[in-house]
């Protein structure tokens, strides 16, 4: 007899809390991976202020290494979680098989590139002559071992969606646990430098590779089993998983390209960029909680909306967007009252505190808003239509952030570039309630109409969010 998925009958707050609560200290633990990279880094006497440069440099190269894991794992697990829903079995093996396949071959591919153009990558992010001997010695270990940082990342999004959010956590757990000793030991004990962080992140990720793995080939708790003969891929699963996962990448990659542009303006107009380096630290441990949110609640919100029970999804949403808009206000409280001794957790040098102290609370300023955007455009992935929430997810980064970093230096200066974050925050909020609002009504409507025509013919209209034709 096949185990019932929790997701089709437990209450939506214990759901909730059940799938967001592992993803939040997961995401959390997970982001210690390059935060303790740059607290061991700032703290040791060889590396210091170049070494957190360094690594503020090649987070443009991290950030597109996530967007990769994004794109097939979250894809992957999205659509993973709506043919679960529709009680479709094999299917949803099948499209387990594509994920990990597709997850393997990205990272090789990614691994291969990366070696090949190291340095001129490094150069377009803004690497200084100074500074290229460390994010070098850093990024040539990372590539080595970026098809398991992609795989392990990817496969605790299908663990998640399988109904298994602890077992992701502790996933996590152990990959960051075993980082936060290794970063020691390499650094600290055998004075290893830039390469002792990276090979102590790689080796880190291996181990929680494993870990997950096992989950969906030798454990008893996988509902779903890992079988290679789901591994031979066909187009219309690869296509589906790609247009599911799309904003999630194109909002990474957009990470990826602000954190270029950023740095770039930052040396330009006379900041910090190691103090900005920080607040990009910061900006993880406050974000990445709703990140967590969002990834129990997409699950959720997906097998719900696949089994037609739309008041379900509906109130999983509302539910989500409460939640993590409490974990930012609480954070924002934390960066106002203490900018000083949060900066001094990473450097104490007395450039790096003074800039990146007024950088933490400027760039903070409308941060409260940040939990429901995230969610509200997500919410349109999760139901099937990728292309509303690609667009929401760009609307801060691409369309907002990143112009104003170029047009808000030229007329106010440094301030005017860090003032840039809170202006894009506020507006792509605006935009995406309107969006959610319409949304939302459409989905309340939907919850009183046949999902079926009265011929039997599914609703393919557009109220219909495609007619479930993913």
């Amino acid at each position: 007899m096949k185990q019932a998925n929790p997701l089709e009958k437990e209450k939506i707050f214990t759901l909730l809390m059940k799938f967001s609560i592992p993803a939040i200290v997961g995401m959390v633990v997970n982001a210690l991976y390059n935060i303790v990279d740059r607290m061991f880094i700032g703290r040791s006497s060889d590396l210091a202020s170049k070494g957190l440069e360094a690594i503020t440099i090649t987070l443009p190269i991290t950030f597109i290494l996530m967007a990769i894991a994004i794109l097939f794992g979250v894809g992957g697990s999205t659509l993973f979680s709506i043919r679960l829903g529709e009680k479709k079995q094999d299917e949803a093996e099948k499209v387990l098989g594509h994920g990990v396949l597709l997850l393997i071959i990205s990272g090789l591919i990614f691994m291969f590139l990366g070696q090949a153009f190291l340095l001129p990558l490094l150069s377009v992010f803004g690497a200084k002559e100074e500074i290229m001997p460390y994010a070098v010695e850093y990024m040539r270990i990372i590539f080595f071992g970026a098809v398991f940082q992609i795989l392990g990342m990817g496969l605790n999004n299908f663990i998640r969606a399988d109904g298994s959010p602890n077992y992701a956590m502790v996933s996590m757990f152990l990959g960051a646990g075993i980082n936060i000793v290794l970063d020691y030991v390499f650094i600290f004990i055998f004075k290893m430098g830039m390469a002792g962080a990276a090979l102590a992140t790689i080796l880190a990720q291996l181990a929680a590779v494993i870990w997950a793995v096992y989950y969906f080939i030798g454990s008893k708790k996988s509902m779903v089993k890992l079988k290679f003969k789901n591994m031979k891929l066909e187009f219309k699963i690869v296509t589906t998983i790609f247009s599911l996962g799309i904003p999630g990448f194109l909002l990474q990659l957009a990470n990826s390209l602000l954190n270029a542009v950023l740095n770039k303006s930052l040396l330009f107009y006379g900041g910090n960029v190691a103090g900005m380096g920080i607040v990009n630290s910061v900006q993880s441990l406050l974000v990445l909680p709703v990140i967590g949110i969002k990834q129990g609640v997409m699950p959720i919100i997906s097998f719900n909306f696949g089994a037609k029970k739309y008041n379900r999804a509906k109130e999983a949403v509302k539910l989500a967007i409460l939640a993590s808009t409490l974990v930012v206000v609480t954070g924002y409280i934390i960066i106002r009252a203490f900018p000083e001794a949060i900066i001094g957790v990473f450097n104490k040098e007395a450039d790096v505190l003074e800039f990146g102290s007024y950088a933490l609370v400027t760039w903070f300023l409308c941060a409260p808003v940040i939990g429901f955007q995230v969610i509200a455009s997500n919410f349109f992935q999760a139901v099937g239509r990728p292309k509303t929430a690609t667009f929401l997810t760009l609307t801060r980064q691409i369309i907002l952030l990143i112009p104003a970093i170029i047009i808000f230096p030229r007329f106010w200066g440094i301030k005017g570039l860090l003032h840039a974050a809170p202006f894009a925050d506020f507006l792509s909020a605006l935009i995406t309630g309107i969006w959610f609002y319409f949304g939302t009504r459409s989905l309340k409507e939907k919850i009183h109409e046949p999902a079926d025509k009265p011929d039997g013919k599914v609703c393919r209209t557009k109220r219909c969010y495609g007619g479930n034709k993913l």
